[in-house]
């Protein structure tokens, strides 16, 4: 019985290694299969002709998209909630230009509360043109707690639209601090606050849309123009509020617009804190700011035909137009249709950059001029002027 089962277990053997052998070949099949079908896969999604995986990314990265603007939203609420209660509204009784009218004209903008080394009153920073030919008893600054005070002193420089109210107050006010707009570039998140049409405490934003815009027509007494450019939105009464940062710094006040209709279109200009800060100290110090001048009129429009007729090879530096007499410029040598194209080994761009440049040196200062006249560059030996005493040389060449 026993030898039975033995070869029938034996006869069945041959059966049951096919039926095994069977099985590992179908395994193989399938897994031959998989394989080539994923490499085929590859090979396909490679050439781009696949669709589904391209839109897979779509749908993992929606979220984070949200997420960061969340963020960004946040940021803005911060930076709004730190410097908001600094951030004021000006009042100004100026008298009217007409003549024999005794009638006030009410002028009204924006500013920013804040605090200097070394000072012990807090200062509020607005505009010159805000404020200009008004008394101190004739200004009202509102802030945003309700509470209002009028200046003990008012300091301006109508050359950078500049104008400083002193506070003298028992208690503590909020201040704002201030940036370095030196370290802006252009790209970066900016808030502009104010009291845009009388709507206080109103906040936009926008980016630095670029730096260092000086060709700007803003009247006659604004002559150092050197702007911010944004584009968050300005309006009237807009003047003299702050340009902040993501960090809650003050980076700019807020000054002007370019648009065809007085209102926002994009395009807004702000005096960077650093030159701001500049004239405020010297205005605090000293009563006003110091400036170096040449005596030169240059022109505003040198255009490419202008310097290829001149033989140059690109537009840059600044055109002589005129030379006026007994000035720094004229016992310099400089002649009309020079093009300055360096002061002491600085590179000029353009007329306003020679002007921020020259202005910013100490009267007495000695400086080399590096210009192009007669298709060829040559220097000049030039001593830096007082501009608060040489103002007055500034009148037209006698024909």
């Amino acid at each position: 019985m026993a030898a039975k089962r033995f070869f029938d277990l034996l006869a069945r053997r041959p059966r049951l290694e096919w039926s095994m052998h069977k099985r590992v070949a179908w395994i193989m099949l399938i897994g031959g299969c998989s394989f080539l079908g994923g490499l085929a896969a590859h090979l396909f999604n490679v050439r781009g002709e696949s669709h589904v995986y391209a839109q897979a990314p779509a749908r993992e990265s929606g979220p984070p998209l949200v997420t960061d603007l969340m963020i960004l939203s946040d940021r803005f609420e911060l930076v709004a909630k730190k410097v908001g209660p600094a951030v004021v509204y000006v009042e100004a009784a100026k008298p009217s230009e007409k003549i024999g009218s005794s009638r006030h004209v009410e002028e009204s903008g924006s500013g920013v509360i804040t605090r200097l080394d070394g000072y012990r009153d807090y200062l509020v920073f607005t505009n010159n043109h805000v404020v200009t030919g008004a008394p101190a008893e004739k200004i009202i600054v509102h802030l945003a707690d309700g509470r209002i005070f009028r200046p003990a002193r008012v300091w301006n420089d109508p050359e950078t639209d500049v104008a400083v109210l002193g506070l003298e107050v028992s208690g503590s006010l909020p201040a704002a601090t201030l940036g370095d707009s030196d370290r802006l570039q252009v790209g970066n998140w900016v808030l502009a606050m104010g009291s845009p049409f009388g709507l206080n405490q109103t906040v936009t934003h926008g980016i630095i849309s670029a730096k260092d815009r000086g060709q700007v027509s803003l009247g006659n007494t604004i002559r150092i123009k050197d702007f911010l450019q944004t584009d968050a939105a300005i309006n009237p009464g807009s003047s003299g509020g702050p340009l902040v940062n993501l960090n809650g710094e003050i980076v700019g006040i807020n000054t002007a617009i370019a648009s065809p209709n007085g209102n926002s279109s994009g395009v807004a200009f702000s005096i960077p804190i650093n030159l701001y800060k500049r004239v405020t100290l010297a205005l605090l110090d000293k009563g006003r700011v110091a400036r170096g001048y040449l005596g030169v009129q240059l022109s505003n429009s040198f255009e490419p035909a202008d310097a290829l007729k001149l033989g140059l090879e690109r537009v840059q530096g600044a055109l002589v137009d005129v030379v006026y007499p007994e000035t720094p410029g004229a016992r310099a040598g400089l002649k009309v249709g020079d093009v300055i194209l360096e002061v002491d080994g600085v590179a000029i761009r353009n007329e306003n950059h020679l002007i921020n440049l020259v202005s910013q040196m100490p009267a007495g200062k000695p400086i080399d001029i590096v210009l192009w006249r007669a298709r060829q560059r040559m220097t000049l030996r030039a001593v830096v002027g007082d501009w608060a005493r040489g103002a007055d040389q500034l009148r037209p060449p006698a024909p």
